[in-house]
């Protein structure tokens, strides 16, 4: 054998070696990866540090714009990689994707297809410099490209066949674990989806007993409540007085991570400015004249759990101080102490005011208003989700006939009328307070008209927002109806049409009647 074909021999094992031992270190990166983006750029500066392979570029396909465009790009700046988008079919890049194979070429400078998008090559360094482009292939399908610069040299055909072999590895590679990474991401999107839907479901059997509503004003109060209960994000309750913020504020508790802890309430506006300071932190013994003892704060009382500020709005301007350090700093001291107090609690505050009004009026300070303004929840006023109505008013005559030992067993259609035309401007307290009178002066099996208080039977007990004419205001109920239940039964026509006790003809009807999309009611839609 030849001097001369044992070395080549020998360069020819040293490469074999270097490129095994490079993919070794490339397959422990893919094989670890959580994030693509990082593992990618991970393997292209491997390339350019230990195969002297420059700017080496992973191109992908967008699904959404049909375009290629850069996914990681080493040694190449923010702005050319976003520079550095094509075309399927264009360019270099673009015809390696479309035909799904790889392209050589010697000299960048003396190519026409070589569009240089990202602008990073100049005239120079286009004449000395080669540039290799490999499909990425998932499959019989082409994904994207990789592709790398390499120095120009004389013996370009028999390195650029041994690099075209090592990059087409590589880009195997990086295909196997874009698939794994993207069915990693499928199935804990799915679980995610899985366990929101069992969580909603869960939490749905458990509201039923706190809070009692099935309309569709409702649902997105419900929707808010799941999505924040188990944050520690301060929430702010806003809505008419008696919608059910107490309630709602004893939900976000009853469903948090705190719910083990102790649910604090504190009614800001029942306390004048005296006693609120103290009952909110606090005092030592001898603090004022009267504190014969010391005394123990909701802040700390709450601790561990959650502090619910009803009426928020009525607190004094110096109380409002304080409680803004408190949340700022999550420590507080009591009155006439000295000791600096540490506070873990979940704040929720409620106010039927306007507080933007407050604000520019300067009676609530702006600052304490955008902490409190975390995450509002707007809980409507009964006269805008009238479907429940009649929910809660059976719901109250089953709670009051047992509480009272009485059997009455159902609401008259006259009575029904009055509670769905009444305005409600006390909301659902006022409608409790109605149906327990009803149930008290009720001596029938049935609550008739003539058991609710005679505000409900006048004239000026119809919602005077706007008139409306029979046949518009049962429209409106009825196409209220229909996407109620389009809701609850994810949207099965069928289903609604068994659900309100009626035929499918009529659901068909009155669905493309009202101009109703079924389809955007359905499970995942």
């Amino acid at each position: 054998m030849k001097k001369g074909t044992q070395t080549t021999e020998v360069a020819t094992n040293d490469v074999e070696q270097n490129n095994l031992a490079c993919l070794y270190v490339i397959t422990k990166h893919l094989a670890s990866a959580h994030s693509l983006q990082e593992c990618l750029e991970k393997i292209m500066e491997i390339l350019d540090l230990e195969k002297g392979m420059h700017s080496g570029t992973v191109t992908i396909i967008n699904p959404a714009t049909s375009e290629l465009e850069i996914e990681v790009a080493y040694g190449i700046t923010a702005e050319a990689r976003k520079r550095g988008r094509y075309k399927i079919g264009e360019g270099i890049t673009g015809k390696v994707v479309v035909t799904g194979e790889p392209i050589l070429v010697p000299q960048i400078g003396e190519e026409p297809l070589f569009l240089n998008r990202t602008r990073t090559r100049g005239d120079e360094r286009k004449k000395k410099s080669s540039f290799l482009c490999v499909p990425i292939k998932i499959g019989n399908q082409c994904i994207g490209a990789l592709s790398i610069d390499r120095e120009y040299q004389n013996n370009f055909g028999v390195q650029s066949e041994r690099d075209l072999r090592f990059l087409t590895v590589v880009s195997g590679l990086i295909a196997q674990t874009v698939q794994r990474v993207q069915k990693v991401n499928e199935e804990q999107d799915m679980l995610r989806r899985e366990n929101s839907q069992l969580r909603r479901e869960l939490s749905a059997k458990n509201r039923i007993e706190e809070i009692i509503g099935n309309s569709s004003r409702m649902q997105e109060v419900f929707d808010m409540v799941h999505r924040v209960a188990d944050s520690n994000a301060t929430v702010m309750l806003r809505g008419e007085s008696g919608t059910g913020k107490t309630m709602v504020a004893k939900a976000l508790h009853a469903h948090s991570v705190r719910s083990k802890g102790p649910f604090v309430l504190v009614n800001c506006a029942a306390l004048p400015e005296s006693l609120l300071e103290s009952e909110l932190f606090g005092h030592e013994k001898g603090a004022f004249t009267g504190a014969i003892s010391r005394k123990i704060g909701r802040f700390e009382q709450a601790q561990g759990g959650t502090l619910f500020l009803d009426e928020i709005s009525e607190v004094s301007p110096a109380v409002q101080v304080k409680l803004l350090n408190v949340i700022q700093e999550r420590n507080f001291q009591r009155l006439g102490g000295t000791e600096l107090l540490k506070t873990d609690i979940r704040l929720v505050a409620a106010s039927n005011r306007d507080l933007e009004a407050a604000v520019r009026s300067g009676s609530f300070r702006e600052d304490l208003y955008y902490r409190l303004n975390v995450f509002p929840v707007y809980l409507p006023p009964l006269r805008e989700r009238r479907t429940d109505i009649l929910l809660l008013a059976e719901y109250f005559l089953d709670k009051f006939s047992k509480e009272n030992r009485k059997k009455i067993e159902r609401i008259s259609t006259s009575a029904i009328d009055l509670l769905m035309q009444y305005h409600w401007p006390g909301n659902v307290r006022e409608l409790q307070n109605c149906m327990e009178r009803a149930v008290l002066i009720c001596d029938d099996n049935a609550i008739k008209a003539i058991h609710l208080p005679p505000t409900l039977q006048s004239s000026d007990s119809v919602s005077s927002e706007r008139h409306l004419s029979l046949a518009t205001a049962v429209e409106n109920f009825e196409r209220e109806l229909i996407i109620d239940a389009l809701k609850k039964n994810k949207g099965n026509q069928t289903k609604v049409a068994k659900h309100l006790n009626t035929s499918l003809r009529i659901i068909n009807y009155k669905i493309h009647s009202y101009q109703i999309d079924p389809k955007q009611y359905k499970a995942g839609a």
